[in-house]
């Protein structure tokens, strides 16, 4: 018998309850601390709508009830966050359904997500219904698991999977894994039952399939974070033997085990200590596990080594029991089976944070972009804003990130993660501020880290505090690709010119997601104490200067602002630094330009319409000329554009629906032979009144803006090359 043991109730047990009502629709696993997966259809009978309507329901809050030991019971709400509707499949079984559910508060910390495997036949199979209650389990097997599909049988006796099962996981009685969900149960007829009558036949969604269909809905990053294991895990009811789980890195615990816990009194205080902080329940008396029992624990729960490394670091009273320590931590981290931080430690930072991202949500990007500066952010920072339900994820996502640098001696670095929490001290009120620091004293001290590395942080994130930066006046957005799949940098500009970056393009991003983006990052310079920004450059290759940036939607942070067009809410400048890679005296011919400013703008009506034309008078009588109009039919217009680009005219202005030089006058509205400096204002005034007017506008206005005196940030702005240097062909086309 193992030593390290669960109650059999302590399986987290998830309720979906129907709308107004305290009975369940079913049942539902517990993915992570803010996310449930169940079956579409048990959504669609908690909201009061068809079983298998494939229509992904409105947004509104689904009430679950989370149960646990000894009468736990917490209820939570939550939305829908991925949709994989019921779709017809062979005979009686259907492909899809699948709902998951983002909670707007934590689980309950005395439950623990699932850990998934593979289905496979002949696994015996524990479900509970969806009501919750320890005695309301199921027992069943897996008779058959055909691909998409595992179709289970149950014994006649005990009770039987039926209504208010669905959407609940499938536990191993082996172990504490859960292997699929309960999808639905083939019930009897009204006849009389005989030989041939089918009883006890159920059908599951494997976590084979559950894996293929979140990837096909776009849902990869809700399969990163679930918990699997390739093979035995930890159990329900027992603790599976060392060569049950992941051998390698269990030896590799035990060669260190046996030098820092090989006193069985030792052991088994530690590991009484472990077990009540992870849950376990081990046996009545003074016994203690074996070392390769404890050995696997380590391997197979990511929180155990360092949970077991709090309570071990402070009795350790040697340099040699140090070094052990250091090893075993090192070996967690190798071999990538533990996390960075125990459970309690995890659980207060979290506790800590999310109040800090509620009272301010710029505040931790802020400080990840000025903590972290030499590594690359997380995702979840990698935004301008990180809401309080992200903090989890955040902290979770900086557990893998380590400071780079190694201190002599072998001392431990400071990891990055206490980096942050420094720097998010040092700008907190003061009682935030002790907590966070305590903590991170405490994590240093259990990782061996030296005391004046974690000085040495807090000293640097209290100067960064006292900073004050001049304030951000400008955005910077670089967009390609495709318009449903758009990659997007984003900088922000402050007025002593230093730039930060905001956002990397780690992944595709519609325009809907662009215009967010960049809207929260105004308003998040705002809440930095600036005056807001007001001015936002788009950097963009030649292919892209005609797609209507200005009318991109973007959501507001703020719930009760609307959504409006982004030239409504800023001033939109084009910038095309791609065309000075292949004309290398572009740069120059800017420059020269707009300190020549010419008598006034050059427009290009019918007498100047040909490239030639418009060629020529750029090179004589407009030499000095920094603002072309262009009017005129789309194709055409678009090579004099280009022309206009490479001959290094800084002042573009076209309206992008004008279908020839009869629709000129749709630009007098902007005045564009005005003052030139108040061209782009006049512009941003131009839209806002067309906006309000709630009718389509008369023009589309499009404006490159090439303004020298602003350079762009990240490399974007290419410098002169030397004289000689890439100069192209003789004949070489620009366009």
């Amino acid at each position: 018998m193992s030593w390290f043991r669960r109650p059999a109730a302590a399986a987290p047990r998830v309720s979906v309850l129907h709308q107004g009502a305290p009975t369940a629709a079913g049942s539902a696993a517990l993915l992570s601390p803010r996310t449930v997966m169940t079956c579409a259809h048990v959504v669609n009978d908690a909201l009061g709508r068809s079983l298998y309507d494939p229509a992904k329901p409105a947004d509104c809050a689904l009430h679950l009830a989370f149960h646990g030991a000894a009468d736990a019971r917490q209820s939570l709400t939550a939305r829908l966050s991925v949709w994989v509707p019921p779709q017809r499949g062979p005979a009686m079984v259907w492909h899809g359904d699948l709902a998951v559910l983002r909670l707007d508060e934590p689980a309950p910390a005395w439950l623990r997500p699932v850990v998934w495997r593979d289905m496979a036949e002949g696994q015996s199979l524990r479900a509970w219904h969806g009501g919750g209650a320890p005695i309301a389990f199921a027992d069943t097997r897996v008779k058959l698991q055909d691909g998409q599909f595992g179709y289970l049988d149950g014994e006649l006796s005990g009770a039987a999977i039926g209504p208010g099962f669905s959407g609940g996981p499938l536990w191993s009685t082996e172990d504490a894994t859960v292997v699929g969900l309960v999808v639905a149960h083939v019930m009897p007829g009204d006849g009389p039952m005989t030989s041939q009558t089918t009883v006890r036949r159920s059908w599951a969604v494997p976590w084979q399939a559950i894996r293929d269909e979140l990837d096909r809905a776009g849902a990869a990053d809700v399969v990163a974070q679930c918990a699997v294991h390739e093979a035995a895990c930890p159990s329900a009811y027992a603790y599976p033997s060392a060569a049950q789980g992941d051998v390698a890195p269990a030896a590799g615990y035990s060669a260190e085990l046996w030098s820092l816990l090989g006193d069985p009194v030792r052991r088994a205080q530690h590991a009484r200590t472990l077990a009540a902080r992870l849950g376990y329940e081990p046996p009545s008396g003074e016994s203690a596990p074996s070392v390769e029992e404890l050995a696997q624990l380590l391997a197979s729960e990511e929180r155990a080594l360092a949970t077991l490394a709090e309570s071990l670091a402070p009795a350790l009273t040697d340099a040699h029991g140090r070094a052990g320590l250091d090893r075993l931590l090192s070996l967690g981290r190798l071999t990538g089976t533990a996390r960075l931080l125990s459970l309690d430690e995890h659980r207060f930072l979290v506790r800590e944070l999310t109040p800090v991202a509620a009272a301010d949500p710029a505040l931790l990007p802020r400080v990840a972009r000025e903590a972290l500066r030499y590594l690359a952010p997380p995702r979840s920072l990698s935004g301008p804003r990180l809401a309080p339900g992200d903090v989890e994820t955040a902290v979770t996502e900086l557990e893998a990130h380590r400071d780079p640098a190694d201190l002599p001696d072998g001392v431990p670095p400071v990891p990055a993660l206490l980096t942050l929490v420094e720097y998010a001290a040092a700008v907190s009120a003061p009682p935030v501020r002790e907590a966070l620091q305590s903590w991170s004293g405490r994590v240093a001290a259990r990782l061996g880290s030296h005391p004046a590395a974690l000085q040495q942080r807090r000293a640097d994130a209290a100067a960064w505090a006292r900073y004050r930066p001049s304030p951000v006046v400008r955005l910077v957005a670089e967009i390609s690709g495709r318009p449903d799949a758009f990659d997007c940098t984003l900088w922000e500009v402050r007025q002593d010119g230093e730039a930060a970056l905001l956002v990397s393009p780690d992944r595709p991003r519609t325009a809907a997601d662009i215009a967010k983006l960049i809207r929260a990052a105004a308003e998040t310079s705002r809440d930095d104490g600036g005056q807001g920004v007001a001015h936002v450059d788009i950097v963009v290759g030649r292919d892209g200067i005609e797609l209507p940036f200005d009318e991109w939607e973007a959501a507001s942070s703020v719930e009760f602002l609307p959504r409006v067009p982004l030239g409504v809410k800023f001033r939109i400048a084009l910038r095309c630094p791609e065309v000075s890679a292949r004309v290398p005296r572009r740069e120059a011919e800017l420059r020269r330009r707009w300190e020549g400013r010419g008598a006034g703008p050059l427009v290009v009506d019918e007498s100047c319409a040909s490239q030639e034309q418009l060629y020529a008078l750029l090179e004589t009588s407009h030499r000095d000329t920094a603002q072309v109009v262009l009017h005129g039919p789309r194709s055409p217009r678009e090579q004099l554009l280009q022309l206009c680009l490479a001959m290094g005219v800084p002042v573009v202005l076209w309206d992008r629906d004008a279908e020839g030089h009869e629709h000129a006058g749709r630009l007098d509205d902007v005045a564009p032979a005005g003052p030139l400096h108040q061209l782009p204002e006049r512009i941003h005034h131009f839209r806002a009144r067309q906006y309000r007017a709630g009718a389509p506008s008369s023009a589309r206005p499009s404006l490159v803006w090439e303004n020298t005196e602003l350079p762009l940030p990240g490399g974007l702005e290419l410098r002169d090359p030397e004289e000689g240097l890439l100069e192209p062909a003789e004949g070489a086309d620009i366009r």
